[in-house]
């Protein structure tokens, strides 16, 4: 059973892909209403974890919670009303081409029954000036900016108003400014309403602008979750190697599975 103070709790994760394992037993509390980065290096199974938190993958063993409900085993009917308290930002923002700005960011509300075109309309307005986008409702995909793209993603993920809402590397792709911007923009949903997020990065810079937590997911687990200061202040060597950007522990016996 989950923590009452959570909005995800995860237990004893496991995924093994082909012959690899991916997810060695994750544990890990998400408070309501906080942000929490999960870093960890590029292909160390970041991502198939945060495609757990919404069922897009089930896993070999474990249990997750999300409010109070082990979607562990859900039909595809129970997944749903689930994922309505879970919005995701795909990395690549997944844009419908052939769709208008207001139309890729309405989708999921006409997907949901609704057709009152006033009801439409209003919601995609107000999404339009959370995201700094009013007036570019009527622009198709390929004429938005990497940036631009990613508001509207964010806007279509949020207007069912989650309680909880993934970031898959949010900034992949986008220059510092841009990136800033997005980092500015997650806190802000936060802050306006309420929602608990999880980013899931590389980027150090990023974690530590966006997240109140951090965990480290390293080898299938989490080594590290605590917040940024903690974290800058560890004298973990694993922990120091990643943040400063050294490779040296790719290299030891124990990152192969040896012991020293």
């Amino acid at each position: 059973m989950m923590n009452n103070g959570s909005m995800i709790s995860v237990k004893g994760l496991m995924k093994r892909i082909g012959t690899q394992e991916i997810l060695r037993g994750v544990d890990l509390e998400v408070a309501r209403g906080e942000t929490l980065a999960i870093i960890g290096r590029s292909g160390g199974g970041k991502s198939v974890l945060l495609k757990h938190l919404i069922g897009l993958m089930t896993p070999d063993a474990g249990e997750i919670w999300i409010e109070a409900e082990n979607i562990i085993g859900m039909n595809e009917r129970r997944l749903a009303s689930i994922r309505q308290k879970v919005g995701i930002l795909f990395q690549g923002s997944a844009l419908f081409d052939s769709m208008t700005v207001a139309e890729n960011i309405a989708f999921p509300l006409r997907e949901a029954g609704e057709r009152d075109p006033r009801v439409l309309r209003t919601k995609v307005s107000e999404m339009l000036e959370v995201m700094e986008l009013s007036g570019e409702e009527e622009k198709m995909p390929v004429n938005l900016s990497g940036g631009m793209k990613k508001r509207v993603g964010l806007a279509r993920s949020i207007i069912r108003q989650p309680s909880c809402i993934l970031y898959d590397e949010p900034t992949s792709g986008l220059d510092p400014v841009v990136s800033d911007s997005i980092n500015r923009l997650i806190r802000r949903l936060q802050r306006r309403f309420g929602v608990t997020s999880i980013v899931v990065t590389h980027d150090m810079r990023n974690a530590f602008d966006v997240a109140d937590r951090i965990a480290y997911l390293h080898e299938g687990r989490i080594h590290f979750h605590g917040t940024s200061e903690e974290l800058r202040q560890s004298n973990d060597k694993l922990l120091q190697d990643f943040l400063l950007g050294r490779s040296e522990e790719q290299l030891t016996p124990k990152a192969f599975g040896v012991e020293s």
